[in-house]
């Protein structure tokens, strides 16, 4: 993401979601809610770190226009972001 480095980012993933019917299967036998078209990961070393890059000035400039952008192809009255921590399990 060219960005990353204005908003202190470390990895930028999307993942789409397959057309398979696999996901029917899936979600029917969960009793789940349709598929997103897929996720966005924005990756940080921290909470502190997205805080800080995101509270610079050239951060808010850039969180705006990214705002602007996903109003071309996101629905956020039927989306949802959220803040996550990872962990891995062997």
């Amino acid at each position: 993401m060219r960005n990353a480095a204005v908003m202190g980012a470390k990895k930028y993933v999307q993942s789409h979601t397959l057309e398979s019917p696999l996901n029917q299967v899936l979600r029917e036998s969960r009793n789940m809610q349709p598929e997103y078209d897929g996720i966005a990961e924005v990756w940080f070393e921290s909470t502190e770190a997205l805080m800080e890059g995101m509270s610079s000035p050239e951060g808010q400039q850039l969180g705006a226009t990214l705002l602007e952008d996903e109003k071309n192809f996101v629905d956020h009255t039927k989306s949802s972001a959220f803040i996550v921590e990872e962990f891995e399990f062997n």
